[in-house]
């Protein structure tokens, strides 16, 4: 089977305490609530993509655990193909997240993320490859071999730094306006990015973007009060990167984008807010967005 795009990062079981406050130094706190549910930045980001119609595929790694096999069981359901998923003999990656207002704090085990592989055969079935936070050497293999079979990349590095020969090669840096701030300084360097399209999504809502002819937009328009900011980046990637597979430029794949985190902030967990395109292309109309969805 062909597919549009693979995905490739963690996965994570994620557990999300909604606080009052953070717990002191040997303190015991109330969360006020919680939720458990699937995670992973590059995982978060194909479940969108796969809800809005793309035929996606994931490379990663799980363990042969029950949080392994919700993971598998979810992809299935939602249309990811998890044939590039290997499952390895150790824990399926867990995140503990304590989240106050916009104010987060993250406890990981990479666990089975720690095994995955690029599998060059696999990559060949795509078009477009989308890469989170990995191991560098993992990033770079990726890369290359995705350029070698013609495919386009982006990148979402997190808090990875992005050695330039890397950077060179990509059509579209993904990052956070904090995130971008720390590697370059300020987001004027937006200009300097080696990357073919570079985006900084800005705090409160909406995008930094320099498109491949170097002009710079800014795109605004829907900022919501934050419930739970988990994965807000992962959902604006996704409707970015739909709007760039279907030929959109980049001020209306940025709004598509910019509208998958407004709906993904304003609920707690990363996937919940995750609904169908005739639903996406709805609320769009209602907002009007003017996006050609």
């Amino acid at each position: 089977m062909k597919l549009d795009v693979i995905c490739m990062g963690n996965l994570n079981y994620d557990i999300t305490f909604l606080m009052e406050k953070f717990p002191e130094f040997h303190e015991k706190v109330n969360a006020k609530s919680v939720y458990t549910g699937l995670g992973g930045s590059a995982g978060n980001t194909a479940s969108w993509l796969a809800s809005l119609g793309l035929r996606v595929g994931f490379i990663g790694a799980v363990g042969d655990d029950d949080f392994g096999r919700l993971h598998l069981e979810y992809f299935k359901k939602v249309g990811v193909d998890v044939t590039g998923i290997k499952i390895v003999d150790d824990a399926t990656g867990v995140a503990v997240m304590m989240v106050k207002g916009e104010d987060k704090r993250i406890v990981k085990y990479p666990g089975a993320n720690r095994f995955k592989e690029v599998n060059e055969g696999y990559l060949a079935r795509a078009r477009h490859l989308h890469l989170s936070s990995n191991p560098i050497e993992l990033v770079r293999d990726a890369v290359e071999k995705a350029k070698r079979l013609g495919l386009t990349v982006s990148f979402d590095p997190g808090e990875m730094e992005v050695p330039q020969d890397i950077e060179e090669k990509l059509d579209i840096l993904m990052m956070n306006e904090d995130e971008f701030k720390r590697k370059y300084g300020n987001l004027e360097r937006i200009k300097d990015v080696k990357a073919r399209i570079a985006i900084a999504t800005l705090n409160g809502g909406g995008a930094l973007v320099r498109d491949e002819n170097g002009e710079v937009h800014e795109v605004r328009g829907l900022s919501a009060k934050a419930v739970d900011t988990t994965g807000g980046g992962d959902s604006f990637n996704a409707g970015f990167i739909y709007g760039f597979l279907n030929g959109w430029d980049v001020v209306s794949s940025a709004k598509l984008g910019m509208l998958l985190a407004y709906l993904t902030v304003q609920e707690v967990g990363a996937r919940t807010a995750i609904r169908p395109l005739d639903e996406i292309r709805k609320i769009a109309k209602e907002l009007k967005l003017g996006i050609p969805l």
